[in-house]
């Protein structure tokens, strides 16, 4: 997790912090302890030496690319030109399965994306609606067949009956916490009926322009145990496969999610607002759809395979064999000066 100084920049970005080059995480609570010579200290005050012995302190060195001059404003955040090589081949990979997901869809993202022109409120569109919230929800796999833990459990909408998800898959980006049960799907459908129906939900006030529907979806699918990485994917998902006419206007980024922590490294600063004006103006500059960092800015930050040399496993995220766009990798390298 990389961390972020009291001057509220980057670590490695302060010229007076960046010193220090690990992460301290302290478990301790301060508490007051007498010691036997009758004077009172903390024990935040206590010696190094007996709380590492307590287990109550963790020091963990923060992965880095290494530094080898590399600048660019678009990203202050990454000094090592492997790092935005790695990001601009990320943000290609996102634009392929953006456009794949408009254009032809995969597995049971096509099931989806049969309904979008059947009538609003149908009983085919409500099946497609459940359908793509379990995708989101449960994660589409790595491998094969991506979407073989929500096939093996999916249930119909109409029925009313939950999917029984103690032994389903789990993809890489899953919102799906077994501690939690079914306490997610149930908020879902009480969200629904609260609407009338899944598509009057998302869909919103007809005059709605589709950013404004994009963030008040977002802003309402605040359930419990759906994170902000499956609810931004949801939405994204429904508007390419023509459900409704929705696009990210922003980012969303907040907390303590995977894109977020990623967008802080990237974009050297941990100021929510700066963090989307940085994000749209990267997109701009490449000439790539805001949503494309999303999925980008996650790979990004996933961690090293192991017993690998460096190398990141990608999540293809129902992708399964989509190449990078070239052309949005081209545009992407020349803007960050690669």
């Amino acid at each position: 997790m990389p961390t972020f100084c009291r001057h509220n920049r980057f670590l490695a970005n302060c010229p007076i912090c960046s010193q220090d080059q690990v992460e301290i995480v302290s478990t301790r609570r301060t508490s007051t302890a007498k010691p036997a010579g009758g004077t009172r200290r903390t024990r935040s005050e206590a010696p190094a030496r007996s709380a590492r012995a307590s287990g109550g302190l963790r020091v963990r060195q923060v992965a880095r690319d290494q530094d080898d001059g590399f600048r660019s404003p678009l990203i202050p955040g990454v000094k090592a030109s492997a790092a935005a090589e790695r990001l601009a081949e990320e943000i290609a990979f996102a634009c392929a399965r953006l456009a794949l997901l408009a254009g032809d869809p995969p597995g049971l993202y096509a099931e989806v994306a049969a309904a979008a022109g059947q009538p609003a409120g149908s009983a085919e569109r409500e099946e497609a609606l459940w359908l793509a919230f379990l995708i989101a929800y449960l994660g589409p796999l790595d491998g094969a067949d991506p979407f073989a833990g929500v096939r093996a459990v999916r249930t119909a909408w109409a029925g009313g009956e939950l999917p029984q998800l103690g032994d389903a898959p789990l993809g890489p980006r899953s919102a799906h916490d077994p501690a939690r049960g079914d306490a997610t799907l149930v908020a879902y459908r009480a969200w629904a009926e609260r609407a009338g129906s899944q598509d009057a939900a998302y869909a919103g006030e007809p005059a709605w322009a589709p950013e404004r529907r994009f963030a008040r979806a977002f802003e309402r699918l605040a359930l419990p145990g759906l994170h902000r990485d499956a609810r931004f994917d949801l939405l994204v998902t429904l508007g390419r496969l023509g459900l409704h006419a929705m696009e990210p206007g922003s980012l969303q980024l907040g907390g303590a999610d995977e894109t977020t922590v990623a967008a802080k490294r990237v974009f050297g600063i941990a100021d929510t607002l700066l963090l989307e004006r940085r994000a749209s103006e990267l997109a701009d500059a490449g000439e790539v759809p805001l949503a494309a960092l999303d999925v980008a800015l996650w790979n990004w930050n996933r961690p090293l395979r192991p017993g690998s040399a460096g190398e990141r496993e990608r999540a293809t995220l129902g992708a399964e064999g989509a190449e990078p766009d070239a052309d949005a990798y081209a545009r992407v390298a020349a803007a960050l000066g690669l």
